[in-house]
């Protein structure tokens, strides 16, 4: 439900933002259109001890006013800690939320609060950073501004997402991310065009070869062929996420949970190649919360599963198995939209996943500006027909965009109903950072400003359509 403004000591206040630290009283407030943090000291001996550390506008009779920046974001942090990241992928349950915007928290917040699935409301790539011209301090402080303004205690999480190098992990970490995905597709060996392996060190013949692996009800067993493709291309991968949990992880300087993602790859992770790579990272002392599998099948962004179910049911079984074996959980990228598989996802994990979206957001927020100003609209639409091109080389999508209708051709209240076409979900989905980003000739946004505009307007839209959205992908991963 929407959080509606009040008259607080004068100002137009987010009733569920008011804290208060001994005789100092913080919360969120409009001033002009814009939101603020109030400190207002109501004990005259006290005063601007609330307010230490903040930079600030006294506005008098001890009030005084925080912008919402990242010095401000820190402090905030420091005086309210549920407003800071916290680790969960211990839990049973966990959803990455990707805002590329930085405007979907609250929306997340109206689902979250009502269940026990663990939110990961910070969450962004490094492309993403890129695309669309944010920091992760843009990331995390959004959520921590959003979580505050609503009043949300349960935590969250923030995860810097799909990260490839040191100075990315440490970035990162340094700033207070509670999760690192760590991405091991560049020292991944695509299987598809391996001729030769190299022989097999007799280390890893005593471990594996003539063993047999119970694991609930199945069993592993290496061939020398199999277990000499699992070494060629999975080796450095192992050696890479070992060199950087030692590097960062070990001495528990950041308190941050670990995943592997191998999901970014062309071949399928088969369930012997995931027990390899677990077992050695294990053995390596490596420590991880979860391992992120590339599934039969393609999850492509944005758009239900593609694949045979009945298939993707049977592998995942012994994925799940092997993940609780080992004790962590499975991780689902590009998780978006994928409603067909979901139960299966839920029944086979035994409710322990971690479940990664991130576009489907951005996604019902087009959606709302093709509800509220279809000529708008038209135009973001038209250019990313003609930025598609572009756009697939940072994503790897299949979507014919012949079979999207004429947007002309459509009248303006079945606009909406183009985010059911699933070539239309993945033009729109792919393109966001060349829509946001592209400019006029005399150098202003064409899109963006006037996105933004129209979504601050629109918050209570953009929020039941979040809560409809999202809801539905956690009630699928509930069902037994």
């Amino acid at each position: 439900m929407l959080i509606k403004s009040m008259q607080y000591l004068g100002f137009e206040a987010y009733e569920k933002s008011i804290n208060h630290i001994d005789s100092t009283v913080f919360f969120m407030a409009n001033i002009e259109g814009k939101t603020v943090i109030i400190i207002a000291e109501q004990d005259s001996a006290a005063a601007k001890t609330g307010a230490a550390g903040f930079t600030i506008e006294n506005l008098g009779s001890g009030i005084s006013c925080a912008e919402l920046t990242h010095e401000n974001a820190c402090v905030l942090r420091k005086l309210f800690p549920w407003t800071a990241p916290v680790r969960g992928l211990g839990k049973p349950k966990s959803f990455g939320l990707g805002d590329r915007l930085g405007i979907a928290a609250p929306g997340h917040i109206d689902l979250f609060i009502t269940n026990d699935i663990f939110p990961v409301f910070a969450q962004q790539s490094i492309r993403e950073l890129t695309l669309t011209n944010r920091t992760y301090e843009d990331v995390l402080d959004a959520a921590t501004f959003a979580v505050f303004r609503e009043g949300y205690k349960k935590g969250f999480g923030a995860d810097g997402d799909h990260l490839k190098t040191e100075k990315d992990v440490e970035y990162a970490l340094s700033l207070g991310f509670t999760m690192i995905t760590l991405d091991c597709s560049d020292y991944i060996k695509n299987e598809n065009v391996i001729t030769d392996s190299a022989p097999i060190p007799s280390i890893y013949k005593e471990k594996y070869l003539n063993k047999t692996f119970s694991i609930e009800d199945f069993t592993l067993v290496f061939s020398e062929e199999e277990l000499g493709k699992c070494l060629t291309v999975y080796a450095e991968a192992v050696n890479f996420a070992a060199s950087i949990y030692n590097k960062f992880f070990t001495d528990g300087k950041y308190n941050a949970d670990l995943e592997i993602s191998i999901d970014e790859t062309a071949s399928v992770t088969t369930p012997l190649q995931h027990f390899f790579v677990a077992r050695e990272l294990l053995d390596a002392g490596v420590l991880f919360a979860t391992i992120a599998p590339r599934f039969c099948g393609e999850f492509q962004k944005g758009i239900d599963y593609i694949g045979d179910i009945t298939q993707f049911e049977k592998e995942i079984k012994v994925h799940a198995a092997i993940a609780r074996s080992l004790n962590y959980k499975l991780s689902i990228h590009s998780g978006s939209d994928k409603f067909s598989v979901f139960p299966v996802i839920g029944r086979e994990t035994k409710g322990q996943f971690h479940v990664k979206t991130a576009g489907t957001n951005w996604l019902e927020a087009m959606r709302v500006v093709a509800v509220r100003d279809p000529v708008l609209y038209r135009e973001v639409h038209s250019f990313a027909l003609t930025v598609f091109g572009e756009a697939k080389k940072y994503y790897q999508v299949t979507a014919d965009l012949s079979n999207i209708p004429d947007i002309s051709e459509i009248e303006d209240v079945d606009l909406p109903g183009l985010f059911n076409n699933n070539e239309t979900r993945q033009l729109i989905h792919i393109t966001y950072g060349l829509i946001l980003n592209h400019k006029n000739e005399n150098g202003s946004f064409a899109f963006k400003d006037r996105l933004y505009n129209l979504w601050k307007q629109s918050e209570t839209e953009y929020r039941r359509a979040l809560v409809k959205h999202i809801g539905r992908h956690l009630e699928l991963l509930s069902k037994n």
